[in-house]
């Protein structure tokens, strides 16, 4: 009996203890760790305040989630309302959220700032994380990003408890995810696509329709104007030969596929669309007899499967090409500046979550003479997976 009634006393105690030091431990707690990149301001910007790259470099998100849902904000679930909703298989996570509270794009020669709230089963309540951006390094050419976390225990004791822990549970979280980020940030095109003044304008991702091309590869050909108009313009002279000889007309600008822009030399492709010309039966080649005139497409429907199309004898390769999405972009500008511009693209395209494939190309819609002005008009295409 007496023994049983000092264990009472000792537990008692130990948990008067319990009582004394949770309430004495705080019931919240702040963290803050900072990172330095070289990537510009609008790239650093675009990808935190986008909720569909956090799984890429967060390691405050359960890393083996079965699923993950996108919703809220603007376009691409960016900015003030974006979220994404998870659920873990993991029981320490279970169902939870992380959504965009706050979103302050970066103005001037300023910083930004992007907030979110989570929602997941760690102890706590009332968790945020803000990240805030401002320029540092030699004449503010680099980006610090400061994370910092808070989270409320309230009079949950035990989480007060768990909360003398956090610098290294979540702590240690947040400095390995700063670190992915940087090694992430640096493998976008170091391109300000949001520069003040920039033509680059209507960056997005569209749906295209399945195409029928004319190519000819133009080679590894010197990098001054007069050289590369004239190529672009004798392989025109093939494509439209060849398109004569089989009735098929234009479907839209020329097109420029680049493989190679060197400092010396540019590797290239000219690309014509076409499709069937009304009425138009082709021209007998290679001593073939002549054949019943195909069935015309109308003239703005897109191609419903690969053509039948002689190139024998020319350089011309045909090339059906199936529906698919790409990043897209207008320019107004140089021929000249549309290396940039295509990094600039892909930039957008990586910092939105999408990964480019196969190589971009530009529609001139100007024609050839004039992508060589200041006016030259482009749609600028990059397929993404």
């Amino acid at each position: 009996m007496t023994r049983l009634l000092e264990f009472l006393i000792a537990l008692a105690l130990v948990l008067a203890l319990f009582l004394v030091v949770g309430l004495v431990l705080p019931s919240k707690r702040h963290l803050e760790e900072s990172t330095e990149t070289n990537r510009r301001m609008t790239i650093v910007f675009d990808t935190i305040n986008n909720v569909r790259r956090l799984k890429d470099w967060n390691l405050l998100m359960p890393s083996k989630v079965s699923e993950l849902t996108y919703s809220g904000g603007g376009e691409g679930h960016t900015g003030v309302g974006a979220r994404v909703d998870f659920n873990s298989a993991d029981k320490r996570w279970g169902k939870g959220h992380w959504e965009i509270t706050e979103s302050e794009a970066p103005a001037g020669t300023g910083g930004g700032k992007v907030g979110y709230a989570i929602e997941d089963r760690t102890p706590g309540g009332d968790k945020k994380t803000v990240f805030t951006l401002e320029p540092a390094g030699k004449n503010g050419r680099n980006v610090k990003v400061t994370q910092t976390y808070d989270v409320n225990y309230g009079w949950n004791l035990l989480g007060r408890f768990n909360g003398m822990y956090v610098s290294r549970h979540v702590g240690d979280s947040v400095k390995a995810s700063l670190s992915k980020l940087t090694n992430m940030l640096a493998t976008v095109p170091n391109f300000d696509y949001r520069i003040e003044g920039s033509k680059l304008t209507g960056l997005k991702v569209v749906e295209l329709p399945a195409e029928d091309l004319l190519v000819v590869k133009a080679g590894n050909i010197d990098r001054n104007n007069e050289v590369i108009k004239a190529s672009i313009k004798a392989n025109q002279e093939w494509i439209k030969r060849v398109m004569e000889s089989n009735g098929l007309e234009a479907a839209g600008p020329v097109r420029i596929v680049t493989t190679d822009f060197g400092t010396e030399k540019y590797a290239f492709d000219v690309a014509q669309p076409v499709r069937k010309r009304s009425g138009a039966a082709p021209k007998p080649a290679n001593g073939d007899k002549a054949k019943e005139p195909p069935v015309a497409l109308p003239a703005t429907a897109a191609s419903a499967g690969p053509l039948k199309v002689s190139v024998s004898g020319t350089p011309v390769e045909y090339v059906h090409v199936e529906a698919h999405r790409a990043a897209t972009a207008n320019y107004t500008g140089y021929m000249a500046e549309l290396d940039a511009v295509r990094n600039s693209l892909r930039a957008w395209a990586m910092t939105n979550g999408y990964e480019v494939a196969d190589r971009p190309y530009e529609s001139w819609k100007g024609g050839v003479d004039q992508a060589f002005t200041a006016d030259g008009a482009f749609d600028v295409y990059w397929a993404i997976k």
